[in-house]
């Protein structure tokens, strides 16, 4: 209910929106994104501004972890009810090629995997947005 009386734009960081591999990047995740994503509906539902009804949702891409055809496509239907059932709202996905740091765990996408990405949210209806990454030398 807080949340929903907030005034500003809300942005969330999701980078995956399956559970188990959320679970793998986020350990101390606690909450289904289901039910987090119902929640957040729910809070801006209950906005009486539909100028506050916008949610950036962020989205780090790591090659081969959550950069795939696949990944967009789970995406996109987890999004759906955000666009669908909330009225006047405006959903941005960020897409942020993960920065690459010298370790092994993850590594930054190629630029053409992330445009595959973004191409694959917009055929399913879902807006995104390749942010430019900072740290590096492209």
């Amino acid at each position: 209910r807080t949340l929903g009386n907030a005034p500003c734009v809300l942005a969330w960081s999701v980078h995956a929106s399956e559970d188990t591999l959320r679970r793998g990047l986020v350990p101390t995740t606690k909450y289904p994104m289901v039910e987090l994503r119902d929640g957040l509906v729910d809070a801006l539902k209950a906005r009486p501004n539909s100028a506050l009804r916008t949610t950036m949702m962020e989205v780090a891409l790591m090659a081969g972890v959550n950069d795939q055809e696949e990944h967009a496509d789970h995406l996109a239907n987890f999004c759906r009810p955000l666009v669908d059932q909330v009225p006047g709202s405006k959903l941005v996905v960020n897409l942020i090629p993960f920065n690459d740091i010298g370790q092994d765990l993850y590594k930054k996408p190629s630029m053409e995997a992330v445009k595959a990405f973004q191409r694959r949210l917009w055929f399913n209806g879902i807006y995104a947005h390749i942010r430019t990454t900072r740290g590096d030398d492209e």
